[in-house]
């Protein structure tokens, strides 16, 4: 192991003394005769724990407490499905009274199977440290097996607390064995990465439609205040209510929680008390539905017809895939609590309730959820239902901007604009360029399609889609990061799978009625994410192939006519290993290196987070008076980088706590078998490294007085000459596009442009 490693301190860059460095070398638990010297990093691995899972010492008043705000996070879109499920199962209404009890018996156990038992009890497990989505089960697989496309792999990322995990071994031989057919497969990584953003595109298309179909259904009900508002008055009404629900997404979600689940709390009581006015005033023997048997009497009975007619039964699930996306924000427990005790109950007594309704009117089925509301309380459940929309829309604008961050620091999105709205809640971001892209986009499919029907057909596709996919990855994290017993899985998969993909191929039966949207919509998002994610692997094979030499280095600082000026240079390069072809160039457009020169390459891990301690990992670059460095700052997906200033110090004094333990690990003489000691105060050892050491950091020191300078290579991507014309179109035409209308560099990082220095380079790949 080459690469040396800081140890960050979180009291204000207060030096650690020589018997707590000490006690942390004795305390190490891993094996240092695999190591070259000691670094702070592996000491603080071994300290650094968090091994017992997401959130799960959170005491009951926590947990319930979390369970309350996470019904205004979460249920919203699930909540509000009941507007428009009836409507969307029998667009031609309904032929027999019989149908009823099948459709009915449909709904209650696609309930159970997919909310209740796959993702409840299930696939909340398969969690990255917390965080949900496909990106958390992708880089739960990256974790496991080196999979990923990118070979930026180190051997230090394992001793992160957060990558800590129990490897699949001898264990269990079946979960070794697929462990290695993934890594030698050069076709499976292709595979699951596109099957990862294709998730992440239906998931954007969800953030389209949810808006669109929630606030149609809700606002609809004003239809029955007079006579003289129609479908056009709907319309309106509803795309004013999007703009403004977009507009105020710049705002954040920070109180998301508090605020809103008052009044998703309240929808849920009244629609599980109106369910149960229907029930008793009604039909109670429409309680027979749970016999599943009316199931098959259902499609024995319709055929054809009843397999199509579950492309608007699945909608009674839609926002399923939000309890998962969501559960950064809350806990396992605390969803399986408010999804069992408050959701549930409420859903079912509302379906039931409205199939009791229907039994005795069947021709209001267009409009059944207003149609089965007692007068009385009309009014209120109508503000409480656009209320309801409007929060269940923003709910799933704000999971899509989460998730497009996730992909967006691992390399699979193009540059964009992220801002976090929320210290609280680490998962609330604000996406502008996306914001208006998925506000026109909704605001043009509500303009277009009109009714909640054609857009339920299109919503089917996307809900569908993501729950398929989630399941063969929560399928592959069972059999070789879970180890389960092969027949429980096989449970798990022949269930699962069967019921989704039955869904499936109903909803895309209406891909002419609209179920094109989330098809076309996600395959031009897909295209544009592959492109990128392409040209990223290519550019960064190209500058690992191309790296300096330390010849090189060392022929560059004895050179007469290079000059070391005072300051500190950072040189950005996604490059982790070596020296990035762009710092030649740099020299021969300017022949001068500051006095104190650090290589940063910001990566990012698989991992939700990096705990700050384990941030940067150090190396010196050849000998120690050139004082050339190399940094690889790690974050996870969930992670901020911060302010310019605020990086630059964090940096500077992790450097200088590096530069204290790399001179005790050379003056302590160790081989490498065994663990050096950092002598104790008195010594003359102790003495001379300390000297050494405080010399050289105040040499450090000087050098950021006299000012930090960002050197940033803008490179020019393009194929080489003998590339095919696809090649030649991705790389110069299309990739080239996205990254000159997108956000460059230097905002990302929020580089000060009196401290940025850029030289210009062709990379042909």
């Amino acid at each position: 192991m080459e690469d040396s490693v800081k140890n960050t301190n979180e009291n204000g860059g207060e030096m650690p003394t020589t018997e707590q460095v000490d006690k942390g070398l004795k305390d190490r638990k891993v094996s240092w005769a695999k190591l070259r010297h000691v670094d702070s990093l592996n000491m603080e691995a071994g300290k650094v724990s968090n091994g017992e899972g997401h959130r799960s010492k959170l005491d009951w008043k926590t947990t319930l407490s979390l369970a309350f705000q996470s019904v205004g996070v979460i249920y919203g879109d699930i909540g509000t499905s009941p507007l428009y499920v009836y409507s969307s199962t029998f667009p031609n209404g309904i032929k027999n009274k019989d149908d009823l009890l099948g459709v009915l018996s449909i709904i209650i156990y696609t309930i159970i199977i997919v909310p209740m038992s796959k993702y409840v009890f299930i696939v909340l497990w398969a969690n990255d440290h917390g965080n949900g989505g496909t990106f958390a089960l992708y880089s739960l697989i990256c974790r496991y097996a080196k999979v990923r496309l990118i070979p930026n792999q180190q051997p230090e990322d394992r001793e992160l607390s957060h990558y800590k995990l129990d490897t699949p071994s001898s264990q269990l031989r079946r979960a070794q064995k697929i462990k290695d057919a993934l890594e030698s497969s050069k076709v499976i990584p292709i595979i699951l990465f596109c099957v990862t953003i294709l998730g992440t595109s239906m998931v954007i298309g969800d953030g389209i439609l949810t808006p669109s179909i929630s606030v149609l259904s809700a606002v609809g009900g004003i239809k029955q205040l007079t006579s003289s508002l129609d479908q056009d008055a709907v319309v309106g009404i509803s795309v004013v209510i999007l703009i403004l629900l977009f507009a105020a997404q710049q705002f954040g979600t920070d109180k998301v929680g508090s605020t809103f689940a008052p009044i998703i709390l309240l929808w849920f009581t009244f629609i599980a008390g109106i369910g149960l006015y229907n029930i008793f005033k009604h039909d109670v023997t429409i309680l027979r539905a749970f016999n599943p048997m009316y199931i098959i009497y259902y499609f024995q009975r319709n055929g054809k017809a009843a397999w199509i007619s579950l492309g608007g039964a699945v909608l009674c699930i839609t926002g399923t895939e939000a309890m998962f996306a969501d559960l950064g924000h809350f806990s396992v427990r605390a969803i399986q609590i408010s999804f069992s005790g408050i959701v549930f109950p409420a859903l079912l007594f509302c379906y039931i309730g409205q199939t009791a309704y229907l039994s005795k009117f069947p021709g209001d089925v267009s409009d059944t959820f207003y149609k089965s509301v007692p007068k009385s309380i009309y009014w209120p459940t109508f503000a409480i239902a656009v209320a309801a929309a409007i929060i269940a829309s923003q709910a799933m604008v704000s999971a899509a901007f989460a998730i497009i961050t996730q992909a967006l620091s691992l390399g699979a999105f193009p540059r964009v604009k992220v801002v976090h709205t929320s210290a609280k809640f680490e998962g609330q971001v604000y996406i502008p360029e996306l914001n208006y892209l998925i506000m026109t986009a909704t605001v043009l499919v509500t303009l277009i399609f009109r009714t909640t029907e054609q857009i339920g057909n299109a919503y089917g596709i996307a809900v569908v889609s993501v729950m398929v996919i989630t399941t063969h990855l929560v399928t592959l994290i069972m059999l070789f990061i879970w180890k389960t017993n092969i027949w429980l899985v096989a449970l798990f998969y022949i269930v699962l799978a069967t019921t989704e993909v039955t869904y499936l191929s109903s909803v895309l039966y209406k891909f002419v009625q609209g179920g094109y949207l989330p098809v076309a919509s996600s395959l031009v998002l897909m295209s544009m994410m592959g492109i990128w994610h392409y040209v990223h692997r290519k550019r960064y094979m190209f500058e690992l192939k191309n790296k300096v030499s330390g010849d090189f280095v060392t022929d560059l600082v004895k050179n007469p006519h290079v000059n070391r000026i005072p300051g500190i240079g950072f040189l950005y390069s996604e490059l982790v290993h070596g020296i990035p072809p762009i710092f030649p160039h740099f020299i021969a457009n300017i022949p001068s290196i500051h006095s104190v020169l650090v290589f940063v390459s910001i990566k990012r891990l698989p991992v939700s987070r990096v705990a700050a301690e384990e941030c940067f990992l150090f190396r010196q670059v050849e000998q120690k008076e050139f004082r050339m460095f190399r940094c690889v700052a790690r974050y996870g997906y969930n992670d901020v980088v911060g302010k310019s200033e605020d990086f630059e110090q964090d940096l500077v004094q992790n450097l200088k706590e590096f530069i204290r333990y790399e001179s005790y690990v050379i003056e302590s003489g160790s081989s490498e078998q065994e663990v050096p000691r950092v002598p104790h105060s008195g010594t003359g050892s102790s003495n001379s490294s300390s000297g050494v050491a405080e010399k050289e950091m105040e040499f450090v020191q000087k050098a950021l007085e006299k000012g930090v300078v960002y050197l940033l290579g803008e490179t020019e991507v393009v194929a080489e000459e003998n590339s095919s014309i696809l090649k030649k179109a991705v790389v110069n035409y299309l990739y080239n596009f996205l990254r000159k209308n997108l956000r460059e560099n230097d905002k990302i990082l929020s580089i000060p442009h009196r401290k940025l220095l850029r030289v210009g380079m062709t990379y042909e790949i």
